[in-house]
Order: structure tokens, then C-alpha cells, then sequence
């Protein structure tokens, strides 16, 4: 099957990487990743599908449930670890789960990836219904673990994507949406944590993010939905609410010191003068999209 992977593959513009300098090294695996990005641009219409079935998904109550082992499974916890400080999203909205479990983040752990038996038990533990997406990260696409989960996925009748570097993986033939970025040959040869790794998390970063702005947690370009827990974030969230409401940022620090830092409840109560509970049912009504309150309030 090896013959069928791209990442698999020599590489042939590294060639003499073993004896090259230091300078050569970097100059060598940089261009390689430069090619990421354009690859990644290849698929921006299948993220899009993705990003609208996660995000209808989010709107039911649904959860983002990422599957993968090794780097995959790395990456996908990764991005699920982000979601509650940047969106301040529940935690157990975005799941990041990975063959051979916690362990595994730091140790490989030996046939993790080729265990169907694995795949069962994670899977059996999240309770999974129709309102969840699955995601299935793989570079090769034809993990055991990966492959079984997006088949238990099926049965649920959840939404389903993959995501791999492989234009002949097995997970394509399952998911419902398939996000194949085709990175080529490795650096090094079969080190899928460079230029696969590197397009797996861009890609789930337009995931996230972008499931995320679809359903309030962005006005304009800002972070409104920010959890403040160092005083890094509740610097921004300060200069997020002056900027928004169009006040100083000490009548923004009083605000939301009052309010335990609700970032759009703080806006609200500024810009329209009203009360924490009447800008909460405004929120409630609008589920959370702060444009879609101003376009109403602005008309009253």
C-alpha cells in the first residue's frame, strides 16, 4: 500500500539534505512548506462545506469531535484545547480524541493507529448522536482507527469529514466531506509532522475559526467571545469593548469587572445603556450574534 502514498514518497528536491549546512537545512525544508499554503487554497470550497455542516451542527447543540492518531491525533487535540480560551466555547463543544489516549500526546504508543478495538471504545465513551460531527485527521487516510471511527459515525448517522494528505485514502470513501490536501513528498521521507502536519492545522484552524464566526463568536474581526483568564486577555478584552461601544477603556474595565467579563454583554450595556439582563435576552434571542442585535436595537 506504501506505493500509493504520496508522503510516503522520496522526496527528490532533499536529496542531499544529510550533508548539507545548517543554512541549506532551513533554506530546504522552507521551500517546501512555501507549496503548503497553495495546496491548501486547492480545497477552500470543500472547508467551506465543512465549516457549514459544523457550524449548523454547533447551532442544534451538536459537538466538533476530531479523531486521529500520532501527529493527527496531536493536532486535533490541539486545536480543540484553543477553542475555550480564544471563543470561550464550552469544553466539551470541540473534542480533540487521540488513538492510545492522554499517553499518547507525549509517547507513541505502539499499534494505536491500527486498532479497530480502540477506535470502538473512544468512540462508545462520547455518546455520539446525529448532531455531532465527526472529523477523521490522516494523513495516509488509511489508519484502522480513523477509518473505524467514521464508520461508527455513519451508523449514528452523524455528519462526516475527512481530512488527509492521500488522494487514495480509505476515509475519502466514508466522510461526507473530504478536505484532501495533497502535500507530496516529505522533507523527510514519511515524516508526515512537517508538511502534512503543517496543512492538517491550517486547515483545522479555518475549521474551527471559521464554525466559530458562523455562529456569533466574531464581530467583525474581533474576538467578543474571549475568555479572560490572564490579564493578557482581559487587557483585549477591555481595548475589544472600548473600541466596539466607542467609550474609554476604564468605563469598559468597570463594565465588564461588573459583569465577570461578558465581552458582548459589557458592549451592549454601553452602546444601548441597558441593563446585564436585558442585553443577555437580546443575545439569547439572536443566538449570540452581536451584528444581528445592533441591526435591531439601531432601528428602535
Amino acid at each position: 500500500m506504501s506505493d500509493l502514498i504520496i508522503t510516503e514518497k522520496t522526496n527528490p528536491n532533499t536529496l542531499n539534505i544529510d550533508v548539507a549546512s545548517s543554512l541549506e537545512i532551513a533554506r530546504m525544508i522552507n521551500e517546501e512548506d512555501k507549496k503548503v499554503a497553495e495546496k491548501v487554497s486547492e480545497n477552500l470550497t470543500s472547508i467551506a462545506d465543512a465549516i457549514d455542516i459544523i457550524s449548523e451542527n454547533f447551532l442544534k447543540g451538536g459537538r466538533l469531535l476530531y479523531f486521529g492518531a500520532g501527529t493527527s491525533g496531536r493536532l486535533g487535540v490541539l486545536d480543540a484545547s484553543e477553542c475555550p480560551p480564544t471563543f470561550n466555547s464550552p469544553n466539551d463543544m470541540v473534542q480533540g480524541i487521540i488513538a492510545g489516549g492522554d499517553r499518547a500526546l507525549r509517547f507513541a504508543i505502539e499499534g494505536a493507529e491500527d486498532s479497530c478495538e480502540l477506535a470502538r471504545k473512544d468512540f462508545e465513551k462520547l455518546d455520539i448522536t446525529e448532531k455531532d460531527t465527526v472529523v477523521s485527521i490522516s494523513a495516509s487516510g488509511n489508519a484502522n482507527y480513523v477509518i473505524e471511527v467514521l464508520k461508527l459515525a455513519k451508523e449514528k448517522k452523524s455528519k462526516t469529514i475527512a481530512l488527509t494528505c492521500n488522494p487514495m485514502a480509505n476515509i475519502s470513501k466514508i466522510a461526507d466531506v473530504v478536505i484532501c490536501i495533497e502535500t507530496g513528498a516529505e522533507v523527510i521521507t514519511g515524516s508526515t509532522r512537517m508538511k502534512a502536519g503543517t496543512a492538517q492545522k491550517m486547515v483545522l484552524n479555518m475549521l474551527t475559526t471559521g464554525a466559530m464566526i458562523k455562529i456569533g463568536k466574531v464581530y467583525k474581526n474581533f474576538m467578543i467571545d474571549v475568555k479572560p483568564t490572564n490579564i493578557k486577555l482581559k487587557d483585549r478584552a477591555q481595548r475589544i469593548v472600548s473600541e466596539i461601544a466607542h467609550c474609554s477603556q476604564d468605563e469598559a474595565k468597570t463594565v465588564l469587572e461588573s459583569n465577570e467579563y461578558k465581552v458582548k454583554e459589557a458592549i451592549l450595556q454601553i452602546k444601548y445603556s441597558i441593563s446585564y439582563e436585558k442585553a443577555t435576552n437580546l443575545l439569547d434571542k439572536f443566538n449570540g450574534v452581536l451584528g444581528k442585535v445592533f441591526s435591531v436595537c439601531n432601528k428602535n
